[in-house]
């Protein structure tokens, strides 16, 4: 199996599913005994159901603008349909949060075609401390799995620790890295990254960058720098920009969404620690906020725990009994 057929798979494996479930667990039962508390002792969902829904859906990091939304279409709906029992409220909201998905990733992940690139560059931005080298790391081994030849690019050359991660997950799943010493400019790693992915017929190079948000204009020239220099070895380069975020740090992942995509040009998202928190709901607001869609979620500490984000297997995790 290639790059491409890979990134076409249509179907979450039975495995996959069961890894989302658990991942997914202390979200659902803080989103579901909210919700059980706020419609206890009412038959029809009235004014009063809606407002506890509201504070729900606001305290489970799925953000205010985005909650307005939802509330004004379930509202619809039981104008529509008059009466509206609190039992169908479980299938109304997910059916709500399945539509919007929808409409928030038009360019569902799974159908996108990746044309004829090789190397496939991507570019990962993102905070420290949000699993970014991790990604990273499970990312590689997930396309080695899949067949394709991947080459690492260590450009977060401002710690230390940061070169040293990225060549150990190099090491444990058995892709090459390319490094330089700390401090070295980390544009020059990644020209040599794309050098290096082109000589040997790569198929796809990651390239780490530095996880700093010192300021928006430093950070934005620093990145344009990166990828004007990456263009000069493969034109259209990078061909994807990840942010990744920390699920667990709920609205401080949005601002930090917000930030990263007025520096550069993201256009894929990885949420990661969804196992460890119960702020999973901030998937459903980043996507609704951004139109960025959300390609891969971490549910897990091991190797094979990031996913490939498939909406439907999302809400369906969410709303399981």
């Amino acid at each position: 199996m290639g790059l491409f057929d890979f990134f076409k798979k249509k179907e979450t494996t039975v495995q996959e599913q069961q890894a989302l479930d658990t991942g997914l667990e202390k979200t659902k039962d803080n989103f579901f005994s909210k919700i059980t508390r706020a419609v206890a002792g009412k038959s029809t969902i009235d004014d009063d159901v809606l407002d506890d829904l509201e504070e729900v859906l606001v305290t489970s990091d799925v953000g205010v603008t985005t909650t307005l939304k939802i509330i004004e279409r379930i509202e619809a709906r039981v104008a529509r349909d008059k009466y509206v029992s609190t039992s169908e409220l479980h299938t109304l909201l997910r059916d709500e949060i399945q539509q919007l998905l929808a409409e928030n990733n038009s360019n569902d992940f799974h159908n996108l075609e990746y044309g004829d690139h090789k190397p496939y560059v991507i570019m990962v931005v993102g905070v420290n401390g949000v699993g970014k080298t991790t990604t990273i790391g499970k990312l590689a081994n997930k396309l080695k799995q899949a067949g394709s030849k991947v080459v690492l690019g260590a450009a977060d050359t401002f710690r230390a620790a940061a070169v040293d991660q990225i060549k150990l997950w190099g090491d444990r799943v058995g892709v090459k890295v390319v490094a330089q010493p700390m401090g070295s400019d980390p544009a020059s790693v990644a020209f040599d990254t794309l050098r290096s992915a082109v000589a040997n017929g790569d198929d796809v190079a990651i390239i780490d960058t530095a996880g700093r948000l010192h300021n928006k204009v430093g950070l934005m020239n620093e990145l344009t720098k990166i990828k004007n220099v990456m263009q000069k070895v493969v034109p259209g380069a990078p061909h994807e920009i990840l942010l990744v975020l920390d699920a667990s740090t709920g609205q401080n992942a949005i601002e930090q969404c917000k930030q990263f995509t007025e520096a550069t040009a993201v256009n894929a998202l990885a949420l990661t620690k969804l196992d460890g928190t119960a702020k999973g709901g901030v998937v459903i607001g980043i996507s609704d906020q951004f139109k960025i869609p959300v390609k891969y979620i971490g549910v897990g500490e091991g190797v094979d725990h990031l996913q490939l984000f498939d909406r439907k297997g999302f809400v369906d995790s969410l709303f399981k009994n």
